[in-house]
């Protein structure tokens, strides 16, 4: 089931669409890298480990400042194209 719940400023849209793009850019770069250059190896999973705290601390910012609705097996997406944000669940 997809809910809308709020909607973000275009500012707030941006800063999670560059976190969403460069954590998707990490990921593919990890498929292709292998732990033979450990300096870039190790480079990569920091800054993994960072992107997704920084992704993550957003939702939950955003969550607080505008008091999505929630559920226990759901998840928020937002629609970049128009800053709103959904409650995605499996009923």
């Amino acid at each position: 089931m997809k809910k809308l719940v709020g909607k973000v400023t275009e500012a707030e849209k941006n800063e999670i669409q560059s976190l969403f793009e460069r954590r998707n850019g990490l990921n593919e770069l990890a498929k292709i890298l292998t732990a033979d250059n450990q300096d870039l190896y190790e480079k990569l999973v920091a800054d993994m480990g960072e992107t997704g705290s920084k992704f993550q601390n957003w939702w939950d910012t955003m969550a607080q400042k505008y008091q999505w609705e929630s559920a226990e097996n759901g998840h928020w997406e937002i629609n970049f194209e128009t800053c709103e944000i959904f409650l995605m669940t499996n009923d």
